[in-house]
Parts: structure tokens; sequence; C-alpha cells
């Protein structure tokens, strides 16, 4: 079977590439397969602290092979989107570690979503995200109309979604769909030292935190204080916290293991 995801533990870091540069890492079947076993590895292994996601070449990924949906013999678009990206996105926000999404290039249609499905999301200044859908009769998908509203609020959202705009990185990151932009000849060693950094926090902390995030979507305020109180309760059972704290009190580096 022909490589088409990349992956490499570096460190603490799982480093995930989308590996169909000649088609600007557009996804077929088996290519959202591939990284849906990765991502199910990563999820089971203890060594892998935080997530790198990134392309090869040009883009980061221009979303959905049209070829395969206009194929007679193709999955066809339930099965594309049932067994494809909605598994995608689900294991990126319910994995309880950070996955950083690296956008290279261009990230078009589902493929600005999965970017902006996960954690935080760092792009190149040439690096531009594109709601491709509309212009071919389609609505936004692999979680695009739940999550870009509540990145750039309903009105930007919208329009970006009907319109089709193309956002460039600087943008982007100046309306709040993405955490931050750098420089092209900065960017792999920017991002990556962020992946770095994430991958020796506290891991289980951090996991934490993404379910509260995640819980908060559909709770009231008082719901979610008590859902802070379970979650902290459970982060203070922590040998991270331990360490955390015993590093503070003696003033040097905390040492985290991710456990």
């Amino acid at each position: 079977m022909e490589n088409l995801i990349i992956f490499e533990k570096v460190g603490h870091v799982g480093r995930i590439t989308l590996n169909r540069p000649a088609k600007y890492n557009a996804f077929n079947r088996d290519m959202a397969f591939q990284l849906q076993g990765v991502l199910d590895a990563c999820a089971a292994d203890a060594a892998v602290r935080c997530l790198y996601i990134t392309g090869a070449g040009k883009a980061f990924c221009s979303g959905q092979d049209l070829a395969e949906v206009v194929d007679p013999q193709g999955p066809g678009m339930n099965r594309i989107l049932s067994e494809h990206y909605n598994p995608i996105v689900t294991k990126i926000k319910w994995m309880e570690k950070p996955v950083v999404a690296a956008v290279n290039g261009v990230a078009a249609g589902a493929g600005a979503n999965i970017a902006l499905a996960c954690d935080i999301v760092v792009a190149a200044e040439s690096a531009s995200f594109i709601q491709a859908f509309s212009s071919i009769g389609l609505i936004p998908d692999s979680g695009g109309t739940f999550t870009l509203p509540r990145l750039v609020g309903w009105q930007k959202a919208t329009a970006l979604m009907m319109l089709g705009d193309k956002v460039p990185a600087p943008e982007a990151e100046r309306m709040g769909m993405i955490y931050q932009w750098f420089p092209d000849e900065q960017f792999a060693d920017q991002s990556w030292a962020l992946a770095e950094r994430l991958g020796n926090m506290p891991t289980r902390g951090l996991g934490f935190t993404k379910t509260a995030l995640r819980w908060s979507y559909n709770h009231t305020f008082k719901e979610q204080l008590e859902n802070e109180d379970k979650l902290q309760q459970r982060a203070a059972t922590t040998a991270d916290f331990k360490e955390g704290v015993a590093a503070f009190l003696e003033k040097r580096k905390p040492n985290f293991k991710g456990e």
C-alpha cells in the first residue's frame, strides 16, 4: 500500500505528514484510513505526548479528491463523510493529548476544517484557508459549521462559507481563526518548537483541559463549574501535578513525565 501518511516519533512528539503532494494532499479513502490508524496508535502510545500534523510539498491539504467522489465505483459521499472525515475530526477532538496543525500551505475544504479541529493551529505566512465547498454546490463538512462560527463569529463564518473567500494566514490570526502565523523561513522551526514545548508539558492536565473545553460547548456556566471540579480533582492526583508543585517550591524547572 502506498505510504500516504508519513509518521515518525521525535522525542515526545508524533509527527504526522499528509503525503500526496502531487494532489496537494487531497484525501482519498486509503489516505483517510491511514490517518485514522496513526491517530489511534498515537492515542494509545503514552510515549507520544503531542501530535504535529503538517503537509508534504506546497499544500497542507486541499480537501477531498473529487475524482473519488464522482467515481461510480467509489465510496460515495455518505461513506466519505461517515467513514473518512467524521472519524478523523472526532479522533482529534477526543484525543487526550494536544494536537498541533502546522499549516504549511493552502488548507481548503475538509483540509481547512481538519486543521481547525486541532487544538492549536499555526501557519506559514504564505498559507491560506478556504471554505471551498460553495464553489461546487456543497456545504462545509468535517465539523466546519460547528468549529468556524465559534472561532470567528457567526457573521464572519457565514460569509466565509458562502463566498468561499481565501483567508491569508495573517488575516486568519487577526480574526481568531488560528493561534499564530510565522514567516515562511521560520515556520518549520517555530511550529516544531511549539509542538516540542507541548510534548514536554503535563500531558494529562492538557488532556483534561481539552475535555473541559469540549464539555463547555453544551453545558451551562453552573454545570461547567461542576465539570471543572471533577476534572481538577483528577488532575490533582497526577504525578505531574506533584512534580509541578515540588518544582515551584524548590525554584527549579519541572521535569514532567506525562503521568
